[in-house]
């Protein structure tokens, strides 16, 4: 495994060579893939840290031992390897000298930390953040140059507390059934940034087939609304695939949002659109680069990337550009054995997208986490779907829904003009609902998460809860871990049958759908397999069997199941075993446990030529 190394000697910020190293353009690199700019620095690496005491916020005299970020201090890779329960850590760093120009901002940059956050620099409190598990930026003040301040942060976060957000970490002191082991603290990169007070802080784009144009979407910061055209701001927008110029524009700038549609060059007939369209098949990405400028001088400029892709449903067919689409997902729960929910380097969610390929899937479910953007920078550029999903609480109150709500706002926000990200899941087989059919509050908290996405981004299928208890939705989804494929060919084989299912079928005892009228749409099977190879060491799965080629055997035999049914698509469970739960295809450390070719073969339904 390679672990991120220490900044010391790095490029200052505005020097020559800061852009290159850092990776500007590479989306494998920048901790934000989607608005990038010049001057940006990492500080992953090795940063002083403590076990605090949650009685009090006074900053700790010393710090008796050093911790690598962006590793939890449970992982091994941390340098910590800590897993008892801790309710506050404290961190510290100085930062690299800044030489980023008068007049500008430095902005620290939490990508996703497991806790409320406390930051001082040099001493002076500056924020408080009540919920930093989806990106958080502190303003750090003036951007000096040769200033070097020393940062700390104060993260509390109670490890038994049921009603956070917490997906798949696990608040018994070991891992159970399952639940994974904790990520306290910071489990993403962190950075800093010199941003001008006026600046692009935004750009997404919706696409319109019909019409063959981007609904561009600017937000901005430091102009407040009504600014008049005689201010002299403007936007410059350039669309590009390669040296292909698609778009050159500039508007005029009165407030801090941008609307604007921009028209493709559109040659009218399929087969010559489909260049520019976005599928997994042909993964087309639109550069973008923006220029905010006042009396024709350049003020900021941000590279991003957009796509033209549309999803929806229509009957019993999801549709990917207007056309339906089967889906191949695999639940992908995003763990690794040493770095657990912290991907080891930059170089493995490439390597995960890659082998989600190879195993002939077009699609994943990123399990109960808020996934890194890398990875799906990642998906984007080399072409795999996505669900996005709310990590779940577990105890239900009004407390939990307002929890929830912020991070699922959040969520959406930072991921949304990711191109992969296709549909969005609210809840998991009724995990922080459980008395669902019973309690009127809990189908009221499922519906409100789901119309909340709706009325953020009407341009993706949402699903209310996954699995069973469905009670509003754009998919009808199911969970089922038959371990005999006739089982399925018995549930899901026809139209006829998959009624009967949706109607009788009680999977975990509990109904699949509650209001007939409420949730339509495609029917998909989003859980089922979990075959586990019997090894002799501790560990579960759904079904288990006996060595490679007998793995191989089922695999194929359930698959070939799914694939002759009525189902709309299928998830299977799963990508990688994850800890005690020993279902992958692949092992945690991402070995496959069959034949890839072979596999891949009979996850896209094809004849294998051996047979």
């Amino acid at each position: 495994m390679t672990h991120p190394q220490p900044i010391d000697g790095a490029p200052r910020l505005g020097e020559p060579g800061a852009l290159e190293d850092h990776g500007e353009l590479d989306p494998m690199l920048h901790p934000r893939p989607r608005l990038r700019r010049r001057d940006w620095c990492p500080l992953d690496g090795w940063w002083d840290f403590r076990l605090g005491d949650e009685s009090g916020h006074e900053r700790p005299t010393t710090y008796p031992v050093r911790i690598l970020v962006p590793f939890a201090p449970e992982s091994p890779a941390s340098g910590v390897g800590d897993a008892s329960y801790h309710r506050v850590l404290w961190y510290r760093r100085r930062l690299e000298p800044v030489a980023a120009g008068a007049g500008r901002r430095l902005l620290l940059h939490l990508s996703g930390i497991d806790g409320c956050v406390d930051v001082w620099s040099d001493g002076e409190r500056l924020a408080r953040l009540e919920q930093a598990q989806t990106p958080a930026e502190v303003d750090l003040g003036a951007a000096a140059a040769g200033a070097a301040p020393v940062v700390e942060l104060r993260i509390e976060r109670d490890p038994l507390d049921l009603g956070a957000p917490r997906g798949k970490q696990d608040w018994q002191p070991q891992p159970h059934a399952i639940w994974y082991p904790r990520s306290s603290g910071i489990t993403r990169s962190v950075w800093v940034e010199s941003v001008p007070h006026q600046r692009l802080v935004g750009i997404d784009a919706t696409a319109d087939l019909p019409s063959f144009a981007l609904d561009l979407h600017l937000r901005l910061a430091g102009i407040p609304h009504g600014t008049p055209a005689t201010a002299g701001w403007r936007v410059a927008v350039r669309l590009a695939v390669g040296d292909r110029l698609l778009a050159n524009e500039c508007w005029a700038v009165a407030g801090p949002e941008i609307t604007r549609r921009v028209h493709l060059p559109d040659p009218g007939i399929d087969d010559a659109r489909g260049d520019l369209l976005w599928s997994p098949e042909r993964p087309t990405l639109i550069d973008v680069t923006a220029t905010l400028e006042c009396g024709g001088e350049a003020v900021d400029t941000v590279a991003s990337y957009v796509a033209m892709r549309t999803v929806g449903v229509a009957g019993d067919a999801f549709l990917l550009n207007g056309r339906p689409y089967p889906l191949r997902l695999v639940l992908d729960q995003g763990y690794w054995p040493e770095t657990h929910r912290t991907a080891p380097d930059a170089g493995a969610l490439r390597r995960d997208v890659e082998l989600t390929k190879a195993l002939g899937f077009n699609g994943v479910r990123k399990h109960q986490t808020l996934e890194d953007p890398r990875y799906l920078a990642w998906a984007d550029r080399l072409g795999l779907l996505v669900w996005g999903e709310l990590p779940s609480a577990y105890a239900y109150g009004a407390t939990t829904v307002a929890r929830l709500a912020a991070v699922w706002t959040a969520l959406i926000e930072r991921d949304a003009g990711h191109p992969c990200v296709v549909a969005w899941v609210a809840f998991n087989e009724s995990w922080g609902v459980p008395d669902l059919p019973e309690r009127a509050d809990q189908r009221h908290a499922v519906r409100a998460l789901y119309h909340l996405a709706k009325a953020l981004d009407p341009s993706r299928p949402v699903i209310g809860n996954d699995g069973w208890e469905n009670v509003v939705g754009d998919l009808r989804t199911v969970h089922d871990y038959a371990s005999e494929p006739a089982v399925l060919t018995t549930r899901y084989g026809t139209r006829e049958a998959l009624a009967e299912t949706l109607r009788r079928f009680r999977p975990g005892g509990r109904r699949i759908v509650l209001d007939d009228d409420a949730v339509t749409g495609p029917v998909l099977l989003t859980e089922f397999g979990g075959v586990r190879v019997e090894n002799g060491a501790l560990g579960w799965g759904y079904a288990q069997v006996d060595g490679a080629e007998a793995l191989l055997t089922r695999y194929r035999d359930l698959l070939a199941a799914v694939h002759r049914s009525a189902l709309a698509g299928f998830c299977y469970t799963q990508l990688t075993d994850t800890f005690q739960e020993q279902n992958g295809l692949l092992t945690m450390d991402r070995r496959p446990k069959a034949d890839l070719g072979a596999l891949a073969r009979a996850t896209r339904g094809e004849e294998d030529p051996s047979d």
